[in-house]
């Protein structure tokens, strides 16, 4: 497999081949779904973690997709493995379920919050799904989830999902139904149609609540964001109301952090970093992530990995954080920033923009991290394939100066995430 061309997955891509691993997507949409791609390619996510090998095969032989480690999964209710199941093991079940209940496979599809109007309008397509009498019905819940962020002011994957499961409650509780609720990996790219991906959770008809919004009601909804601005043109005349909205506006602005996490590859120092910025950005905290292998292939492209450039890397790195944090942002970076003067020049930078100044170091032992080794690097390093290889051959200076330390050996990514945000809380009140 060393020879076999890669494939760096965007967050959209990586969508797709969760969907096609799980039995959702057949592999030569996902090929035809990847434009450029070789016929014999492995596909790795950003941190080059080799996820699956797609082989594209001549005639009418099938497209092979095997899998070859776990798609990382985050925190977060959509990622809850009750509800993110591949769609062969809902399927699956959903058949048994039917065959007891003699329901007709109906899906609800919720793609935004549901209003009152559309728990009703649910509540009646549940009630005539045409289940045998005296048996509950069984029906799917399927909420599209993409991993990338969503539009600024916009209801994101974990809202949506918890609204959803709130909906499967009232659902089971109104019309005593037995609802199964999928968060399904979608992002829409390559031409690839829900209604195709949902027969293959098992769903032999799809009713889009959305569609059952009222005119009046969407009307209502998409005047939400200007109904405070209304209501304060009412109350005072132009130019009293025009200091009102100014002050509103600068009373939200916090002062921003810079949360950096350093640490050994393979630490779990970029999981736990991904967790912390998908559960701010969810709490409506802007919040923007900087790993290190993704700066490296946009930010740092061409720089080497001798001292001088992982020196220049990291202090890219924490200029950018520095903005994001100077106009109330919050940054989270994690690189692995080995050396004390790199990690001293960010803290500086964030300071010097007056944001708030946050070091994580994740400590957990070489021996752990080399025994994880995902990305076959360690190994490499000690086969002399990889020069200058942090920890191997190149030092990591321990931080002296760490406002947390966490060593994920035996701390859950879950528990990392909450003792970072219990120091920020101390930090944005």
């Amino acid at each position: 497999m060393t020879d076999t061309p890669t494939r760096i997955l965007t967050d959209d891509e990586l969508d797709l081949v969760e969907l096609a691993l799980g039995g959702a997507l057949p592999a030569a949409s996902l090929a035809a779904a990847l434009p450029g791609v070789p016929a014999d390619v492995v596909l790795t996510d950003a941190e080059n973690t080799p996820l699956a090998r797609l082989t594209v095969r001549p005639g009418e032989l099938p497209d092979v997709l095997e899998p070859l480690k776990p798609v990382p999964a985050a925190i977060g209710p959509q990622w809850d493995a009750a509800v993110r199941r591949p769609a062969r093991a809902v399927r699956a079940d959903l058949e048994e379920s039917s065959a007891d209940d003699g329901g007709n496979g109906l899906a609800l599809l919720v793609t935004e919050v549901p209003t009152r109007e559309e728990v009703s309008a649910a509540a009646t397509l549940v009630s005539g799904a045409g289940a045998a009498s005296g048996s509950a019905r069984t029906v799917l819940l399927l909420v599209p989830v993409a991993r990338r962020a969503p539009a600024p002011g916009t209801v994101g994957a974990p809202g949506l999902v918890r609204a959803a499961l709130a909906l499967a409650g009232s659902l089971t509780e109104q019309a005593g139904a037995r609802v199964t609720t999928v968060a399904v990996p979608w992002s829409g790219l390559g031409g690839t149609r829900f209604d195709e991906v949902a027969a293959a959770y098992g769903a032999a008809r799809v009713e889009p609540l959305a569609a059952h919004r009222s005119p009046a009601t969407a009307e209502r909804v998409a005047a939400l964001p200007g109904v405070q601005d209304e209501a304060v043109r009412a109350l005072y005349p132009p130019a009293s109301a025009a200091e009102v909205t100014r002050a509103a506006a600068s009373g939200s602005r916090r002062r921003g952090v810079v949360v950096f996490f350093t640490g050994l590859s393979g630490s779990g120092k970029s999981t736990v970093a991904r967790a912390l910025a998908a559960e701010l950005e969810d709490d409506g905290l802007g919040t923007t992530l900087l790993d290190g292998d993704e700066v490296r292939h946009h930010l740092s492209k061409g720089l080497g990995f001798d001292r001088a450039s992982r020196e220049t890397n990291v202090e890219r790195i924490g200029y950018v954080a520095a903005l994001v944090a100077k106009h109330g942002g919050i940054a989270v970076a994690a690189p692995i920033a080995p050396f004390a003067a790199g990690r001293a020049r960010v803290r500086t930078l964030a300071e010097e923009a007056g944001a708030r100044f946050v070091l994580v170091h994740v400590s957990t032992p070489l021996a752990v991290c080399e025994a994880r080794d995902r990305k076959g690097f360690y190994a490499k390093a000690r086969a002399g394939e990889i020069a200058e290889f942090t920890g191997i051959s190149s030092p990591y200076e321990e931080p002296t100066d760490a406002d947390l330390v966490i060593d994920t050996t035996d701390v859950p990514v879950r528990k990392a995430v909450n003792q970072v945000r219990r120091h920020l809380t101390t930090l944005l009140g």
